[in-house]
């Protein structure tokens, strides 16, 4: 994983235009999903069926992009016809019967929290050293707390608990973008004190 307390400096100096972008996205995205993180968690069924939404009408673009690429370069491809009719038929499924959707996506959801605590905990690790790692092992229990409790309750919560736990996620996940903006502009400004 990434391991920046041994090299973060060289990297700054070397890319100080790419470390001066992330910055400022990491602060804007940082915020947005705040933002979102609290819509989802003060009104969970709202952001439960938006997601549902969002989720089953990318599979639909993606199922019918997949049977323009496998017509246009391979139109014997079984295996690609199978990919989007499946991912069509699923789509339409979860359109016109959100609740089973929603079990569904809630399943995929308690399998994400928990790949998400996976990479953020190796994150953190690799951060131990610097003031920012705590969040960041913070952001990890916080996931994998809510991919246990996911599935403990499923299905029967997936209507509040999809929009519920996605708002959470994405409140921790937008405290540590912005913190960890605001540590690279901590060690920016360490770094021009030295020089």
């Amino acid at each position: 994983m990434w391991n920046w307390n041994t090299h973060l400096t060289a990297e700054m100096n070397i890319n100080k235009n790419v470390v001066a972008r992330f910055k400022k996205y990491a602060k804007i995205s940082g915020t947005a999903f705040i933002l979102l993180g609290a819509a989802g968690i003060f009104f969970p069924t709202f952001m439960t069926m938006t997601t549902l939404a969002f989720v089953a009408y990318l599979m639909l673009f993606a199922g019918f992009f997949s049977g323009w690429m496998t017509w246009t370069s391979n139109h014997r491809d079984w295996a690609g016809w199978l990919k989007s009719v499946l991912l069509v038929m699923v789509a339409i499924f979860m359109i016109f019967y959100p609740m089973q959707g929603v079990a569904t996506l809630g399943l995929l959801f308690a399998i994400y929290f928990l790949m998400d605590a996976f990479a953020e905990f190796g994150l953190a690790f690799s951060l131990s050293p610097q003031k920012v790692w705590i969040l960041w092992l913070f952001n990890a229990i916080t996931s994998l707390a809510l991919g246990v409790i996911f599935i403990i309750n499923w299905p029967f919560s997936s209507l509040y608990l999809v929009g519920l736990f996605v708002g959470i996620s994405l409140f921790f996940d937008g405290i540590a973008l912005l913190s960890g903006g605001v540590f690279l502009d901590e060690i920016d400004e360490t770094q021009k004190k030295k020089d």
